[in-house]
């Protein structure tokens, strides 16, 4: 947890033992991301710059034959630190998510956390949100850190 703006906000973390360089591959890599993102569930296109700040991923949620077809934007990026997306969570729900990299040893720390940008989700409580999507973002970093570990064993 960490007090920001006076709002206490819970944030997903995982420690894994990749290096932050193969971390940052895995996230520069768009086609990547139905493998590390709970619910998204197929790519349909990743803009060559990605990810450049303005580029995006275009992909669908959901689980045939009920999918949305959605895009995901790159707001911020600084290689191997962090990186901040505005998701589409529905055709007319944003959310912003912050996914931080920090090295740790031979390894690497990372958080993520995430708020609605539009209403009326937006209108909820931010501790409420953060409950909401934690148990999701952590599973997010988990799959992450599996894919930059890329071992051969469970």
């Amino acid at each position: 947890m960490h007090q920001r703006e006076g709002v206490i906000v819970i944030k997903a973390q995982w420690d894994t033992t990749a290096s932050v360089s193969a971390v940052w591959s895995v996230l520069a890599n768009g086609w990547l991301y139905p493998s590390w993102v709970v619910g998204a569930s197929r790519m349909r296109a990743v803009n060559a710059e990605w990810p450049a700040v303005g580029s995006q991923l275009h992909h669908s949620v959901g689980v045939w034959p009920v999918l949305i077809d959605d895009s995901t934007e790159v707001l911020e990026a600084d290689e191997e630190r962090e990186l901040r997306l505005l998701a589409r969570a529905t055709p007319a729900t944003k959310a912003v998510v912050h996914l931080r990299l920090e090295p740790r040893g031979s390894g690497c720390h990372l958080e993520m956390d995430e708020k609605v940008a539009t209403p009326p989700l937006k209108w909820i409580p931010r501790s409420v949100q953060d409950v909401a999507v934690y148990p999701r973002n952590r599973e997010c970093l988990r799959r992450l850190a599996f894919l930059a570990e890329q071992t051969s064993t469970p």
